[in-house]
């Protein structure tokens, strides 16, 4: 049986199998130290050089380091040893593969190396402690929102990634050839959380990747991205959808906090906030009249925000709330897709949601009445019958529904305290990177 670290302690003065990577060797005038380290922490084996020994004092002498062994030994409860009060005898070190002498770059010091050089050796920059620690919050987060979805009456789906149009824009996909037919990959789910409200589904999510074409270099932009998207029928407002978007991340954010919380602030330097505190909501044009008559600033772009923007806001939440997030409504329609519901003054039915200085969130109640689609199609210059098969979910009854969509690096990169998106991706994928 494959014994982890973790599990180590309720073994003692047994015999024990474990296997690991390598960490540290001292080989000292009368015994050997070797640290071995799974996914779960360290574990010291002790080998004594003596006669009897001298096959594995041999084996210690010549190993690298970051090779994988297999130790087959006693474990005994040693409170003098500083790693974990525990260490391994070994009866039998078997090598089962070698590292290289020298690693191409020291992936212990993050801060002695180039990003580039680490994403090209990823499957070693993973290996560090803190990178460990933030994959296993990712999976938590999303275990933790998967479990509130179902807690609460969602079906999870799961929409196709090839498809014949885009979503939102025909210039930011990806194109392939689909057995003689053009076709792109996925923007986002949109189009089929849609149709399942038309089939009555309901409430539903979905947790998957979304593909864009964006030729941008920024530290909040990937190529291919994943996505936690949600969907819910018969609500009467969009507040509805914020309502419910703040429930889930309360949940999720509330999971990770309670079990990695400490390891969080030990090694990335950041805490997770007071989730009890509402996140507040204000409109696109409040917003604006905050950034210029609170911090004097006025952005370029006059129908959505610049990342400075979102900045000050975050801030102006934070010393006004106490909250890490806030909610921004009513955005004009000219910055949002046609399948934004408007209001009686012709604003979206809309939101976007800003985390720690990046907006993580768009969301919106979305349009249902068919004919009000086609004639908001019209208005953004899109031919209807280029989208007939969407136009069709809405011509058989469609209740009023509306959803959001969750950028699952961003929220992370926000709560460690990462200043890159490529730190907070397992493979990142950006306009000049394919490898690995």
């Amino acid at each position: 049986m494959k014994l982890f670290v973790k599990e180590l302690p309720n073994h003692y003065n047994e015999n024990i199998s474990f296997q690991g990577f390598v960490d540290k060797i001292r080989d000292l005038q009368y015994v050997q130290f070797m640290i071995l380290r799974d996914s779960t922490g360290k574990v010291q084996v002790t080998i004594e050089k003596n006669e009897e020994n001298k096959k594995l004092n041999e084996i210690v002498s010549s190993i690298t380091l970051e090779s994988t062994v297999k130790v087959e030994g006693k474990l005994l409860e040693s409170p003098s040893v500083k790693m974990g009060g525990m260490e391994i005898i070994p009866s039998d070190i078997i090598v089962t593969s070698k590292s290289l002498n020298e690693l191409p770059f020291d992936y212990k010091s993050k801060d002695n190396s180039l990003r580039e050089t680490r994403l090209d050796y990823r499957f070693i920059d993973l290996r560090r402690e803190e990178n460990n620690l933030f994959f296993k919050c990712e999976t938590l987060f999303e275990h933790a929102f998967r479990e509130y979805c179902i807690n609460n009456g969602f079906m999870e789906i799961h929409s196709p990634k090839i498809g014949k149009k885009a979503a939102e824009s025909g210039a930011e996909v990806f194109k392939l050839d689909y057995f003689g037919q053009e076709a792109t990959l996925s923007q986002s789910p949109q189009f089929y959380k849609q149709m399942a409200m038309a089939s009555g589904f309901d409430k539903v999510f979905e947790i998957g990747p979304a593909f864009r074409a964006e030729n941008s270099h920024t530290s909040y932009h990937a190529t291919e991205i994943n996505m936690a998207d949600i969907e819910i029928s018969w609500i009467d407002s969009v507040e509805e959808v914020m309502d419910m978007e703040e429930k889930v991340l309360k949940y999720a954010l509330s999971k990770v906090k309670e079990k990695y919380g400490e390891e969080i602030k030990k090694h990335f330097k950041s805490e997770i906030g007071d989730l009890s505190v509402k996140f507040p909501r204000i409109t696109f044009k409040e917003a604006k009249e905050i950034l210029k008559e609170k911090y004097h600033y006025i952005g370029e772009k006059e129908e959505d925000f610049e990342r400075k923007e979102e900045m000050l806001l975050c801030k102006y939440a934070k010393e006004k709330y106490n909250s890490d997030f806030i909610f921004v409504t009513k955005f004009p329609f000219s910055a949002r897709p046609f399948y934004h519901m408007l209001d009686e003054n012709g604003l979206t039915e809309s939101y976007d949601l800003l985390y720690r200085g990046v907006e993580i969130t768009t969301g919106a109640q979305r349009e249902h009445r068919v004919d009000i689609l086609e004639k908001q199609m019209i208005e953004k210059e899109i031919n209807p019958r280029e989208l007939d098969y969407y136009l069709d979910f809405f011509k058989y009854g469609c209740p009023p529904h509306g959803g959001y969509a969750i950028g699952i690096a961003r929220i992370m990169m926000q709560t460690f305290n990462i200043d890159n998106i490529r730190e907070a991706t397992f493979i990142y994928r950006g306009p000049t990177r394919l490898n690995p």
